[in-house]
């Protein structure tokens, strides 16, 4: 039974609310609103589980959220569920992985047993594998191919004893997987070591979106090259999507991508930044799913966390993981 891909239906998002005024500082209140439109926006079509990390945070997820979303009350150390919770192969069957920080660059208490706690909530029976191994690294279209980049899950600050020959085993051991396709980098200045979720996607069974430059200046123009040949080299068909280009908060590059859309029983939300590239990544998504709305909503106070809407996503399946032709954009 392959990991199923995420436009199949969905019975739950689960996501999480920023919390820790310590690691937000001034963008916790901006976040907070940018998390609450997008669960308002996927709560159209799939039921959302928020959850918020202590009472100060729950009470304000209530009330940025209403009653559309189911708000717990459950200690994390910071959103990015995606990395840190489980996987869903179906609605009552997860798999957890090790989590060591993104490569040992930010270990917060709550975050190592998140999964376990989530799949509790979620009444699913959890399997647990030996590796290192966060959600955003991979990527699936439900027919057991799989994408991931080099960069992160050969880096030496996650699994330094295990080669690409025991990672591609231990994947399809816990997820179904038939074949893994290894990109190469990821995006600049990204501090997850490259996942994949920031630079290709699977928007159909064999078929992946990936940017292309937004001319000479875009800090990502050969690592978007590279992946484009890759995924030609594997039989894949690529779709265009436009690039963010040169991004900056603060003074420094950014890893803002149009890429770390998130997918709820027909519906697309992707995270916009501003810039001249959000309605080109609006259409092209538009085009990739042509049964599904797409929507776009702002998310620059996400990104000063270091991530986006997939990356502070996790969906839940409805029933049982669907076969060879169960997936379809």
């Amino acid at each position: 039974m392959p990991w199923p891909a995420e436009w199949a239906p969905q019975r739950a998002i689960w996501t999480a609310f920023p919390s820790d005024p310590g690691l937000w500082e001034a963008d916790l209140a901006p976040a907070r609103v940018e998390v609450a439109a997008l669960v308002r926006t996927l709560a159209a079509s799939v039921p959302v589980r928020l959850l918020a990390s202590g009472a100060e945070a729950a009470a304000a997820a209530r009330a940025a959220t209403g009653a559309i979303a189911e708000v717990h009350d459950l200690a994390f150390g910071d959103i990015w569920l995606r990395d840190t919770g489980p996987l869903f192969l179906a609605e009552r069957e997860a798999r957890a992985f090790r989590f060591n920080g993104w490569g040992g660059k930010y270990d917060l208490p709550g975050d190592s047993d998140l999964a376990d706690r989530v799949a509790a909530l979620a009444g699913a029976g959890l399997t647990r594998f030996d590796l290192v191994l966060e959600g955003g690294a991979i990527d699936t279209d439900g027919q057991g191919l799989l994408l991931t980049t080099e960069q992160c899950l050969l880096n030496p600050n996650r699994n330094p004893g295990l080669d690409r020959r025991d990672i591609e085993a231990l994947l399809r051991a816990a997820l179904g997987i038939r074949r893994v396709i290894w990109l190469g980098e990821g995006l600049a200045n990204d501090h997850t070591d490259g996942h994949v979720d920031n630079l290709a996607r699977f928007v159909a069974p064999g078929t992946v979106a990936i940017p292309v430059a937004a001319g000479a200046g875009d800090p990502n123009a050969a690592t978007f090259a590279d992946a484009r040949a890759r995924a030609a080299d594997a039989g894949l068909l690529v779709l265009d999507m436009p690039s963010v280009g040169r991004f900056e908060l603060g003074g420094t590059l950014a890893p803002a991508s149009h890429m770390n859309f998130v997918i709820a029983n027909g519906q697309v939300v992707v995270p916009l930044y501003g810039g001249p590239s959000d309605q080109a990544a609006v259409k092209a998504l538009a085009r990739a799913f042509p049964r599904h709305r797409v929507a776009g909503l702002p998310s620059t106070h996400l990104l000063s966390g270091g991530g986006s809407f997939h990356c502070i996503t996790q969906q839940q399946p409805a029933g049982r993981a669907p076969g060879p032709t169960g997936g379809r954009a």
